[in-house]
């Protein structure tokens, strides 16, 4: 395995083709059966690159603002979704214009925005807020949490104000099975039901981690039948971690080993800055051929080249020794890296590649100083 990602320049992305072709062929099956429809959240993956092939499977994107929605415009084939807590008025004046699905988060954006919308013939829905926290321990990740700024609650919510809406939007999931998306749904139908049965469109968001090994793929399916038959409309889903789940790698380099009471590995990635949610989520990114601390011979603390001294990945243990120059190769590294990754310190943007189905790696893009320059004045 090891092999294959030698002669790459280090930070680098790799995704491989084949993996990712296995978890649209999942999702697509979940839509044939069911009869749903699938998008792209590309607030988890943004690879435009590999937009040709995810299009050919699935029906869509889902934008966060703007240049999303304008990604998924340019180079995804099929609709285009948007969501925002509150839209700028000079970039609505774009989204109208290549939008087909804009979502609102209140009445008053609805009110505001609305009527340029429904003059573009624009199919429009609103968030809501079920109020339903299923997160344990990831507050950060919680729209349902007290206090959250996403979507409208029951309490907010004006059924004489309704209008031309055409859809209702939840998404309160963070990788999460069908379990609790059933819970969810039995609260947000106890609250939200009657007018559900006036849209003509239901988007149960994101977060449903349908291509991990362990997902009840049985009960998201059927779910999505009852709800398409009880209410007699068109199911959505947006996932963007399961679109990429497990198919992507990030290779870094050793750059300097040293000791201070404990062993330490100096890599040319960084926590921070290439991986950030190694620090927000936080968690701890499996490594091809390493362990768990002391289940190997040789155990090390991964850090980063940046100043910050939290810029830590982990301790981990290998059969040999660390040195100057050896490679390592993280998993899972496709969603929330490549969109969160940013030049603190300085530090370079990894390369991005594709691992194409051959197994050979084809370099798509670098970044160098330009790109670190550009983002300041």
């Amino acid at each position: 395995m090891k092999d294959r990602f030698y002669d790459l320049p280090t930070p680098c992305y790799v995704v491989d083709e084949k993996k990712v072709i296995s978890n649209l062929e999942v999702l697509k099956d979940v839509m044939d059966r069911s009869g749903c429809k699938i998008l792209l959240a590309q607030k988890a993956f943004s690879m435009f690159s590999m937009y040709p092939l995810i299009s050919r499977y699935l029906c869509g994107t889902a934008a966060s603002g703007l240049y999303e929605a304008k990604l998924g415009h340019e180079h995804f084939s099929g609709e285009n979704h948007v969501f925002s807590p509150a839209y700028k008025e000079e970039e609505f004046i774009e989204i109208v214009e290549i939008c087909d699905h804009i979502i609102f988060n209140s009445f008053s954006q609805w009110r505001k925005f609305g009527p340029r919308a429904l003059k573009k013939e624009r199919s429009c829905g609103l968030r809501i807020n079920p109020e339903w926290s299923t997160q344990e321990g990831h507050e950060i990740y919680d729209p349902c949490a007290t206090g959250s700024r996403l979507g409208t609650t029951i309490e907010h919510f004006y059924p004489d104000q309704l209008g031309d809406l055409e859809g209702l939007h939840m998404h309160t999931l963070c990788e999460q099975n069908s379990d609790d998306l059933v819970t969810t749904l039995r609260v947000a139908e106890e609250k939200f039901g009657s007018y559900m049965k006036q849209m003509k469109w239901i988007n149960l968001g994101g977060g449903h981690h349908i291509t991990r090994k362990d997902y009840d793929i049985e009960t998201l399916v059927s779910e999505i039948i009852r709800v398409r038959e009880k209410y007699d409309v068109v199911v959505y889903l947006e996932p963007g971690e399961a679109v990429v789940l497990n198919t992507g790698y990030l290779v870094t380099t050793v750059l300097e080993t040293m000791h201070n009471k404990i062993d330490i590995a100096i890599l040319d990635t960084s926590a921070a800055c290439h991986m950030p949610d190694v620090l927000e989520m936080p968690y701890r990114p499996e490594i091809i051929g390493a362990k768990l601390p002391n289940e190997k011979k040789y155990t090390y603390r991964l850090g980063g080249p940046t100043c910050l001294a939290g810029d830590i990945i982990g301790d981990y243990s290998f059969d040999e020794p660390l040195k100057e120059g050896d490679k390592l190769i993280f998993c899972d590294m496709a969603h929330y890296s490549m969109v969160k990754n940013n030049t603190f310190n300085g530090m370079p943007l990894p390369a991005i590649a594709i691992q194409g189905i051959d197994g050979e790696n084809k370099i798509v893009r670098q970044f160098g100083y330009e790109d670190f320059k550009g983002r300041l004045s």
